[in-house]
């Protein structure tokens, strides 16, 4: 089994800060590509920021200078660096990571989500 467990979220007035974090654990041979994802209320999710292996990154354009995404190979775990937050930042802020496993191939799975509330 895999599990992805996120945690950092909570509430922050805009213009604050907050870290989010992502741990993969279970029987892995490989994470590839890891991801945050977010979705707000009544709208689709969206991605926000992706890291490859080797730690070329990808943001949405609205979190540009934001935000920085991060990961630690060795601890297999997911980090986004969130600041000068925005009331349109709210949402669920959902990790996903391409992981390969014996037997199953690779395949993407998804944390359990973390809530992201800033306050104007």
């Amino acid at each position: 089994q895999v599990q992805l467990v996120e945690s950092g979220g909570g509430l922050v007035q805009a213009g604050g800060s907050l870290r989010l974090s992502c741990a993969a654990s279970g029987s892995i041979l490989s994470i590839n590509i890891m991801a945050w994802y977010r979705q707000a209320p009544g709208k689709q999710r969206e991605l926000v920021a992706a890291i490859t292996t080797s730690g070329n990154t990808n943001y949405v354009d609205s979190v540009k200078g934001r935000f920085t995404i991060s990961r630690d190979n060795a601890k297999n775990t997911l980090y986004l660096q969130m600041n000068s937050l925005k009331p349109e930042d709210t949402a669920v802020y959902y990790c996903k990571a391409d992981i390969t496993r014996s037997y199953y191939g690779t395949r993407g799975y998804w944390g359990q989500g973390t809530q992201v509330t800033v306050s104007s």
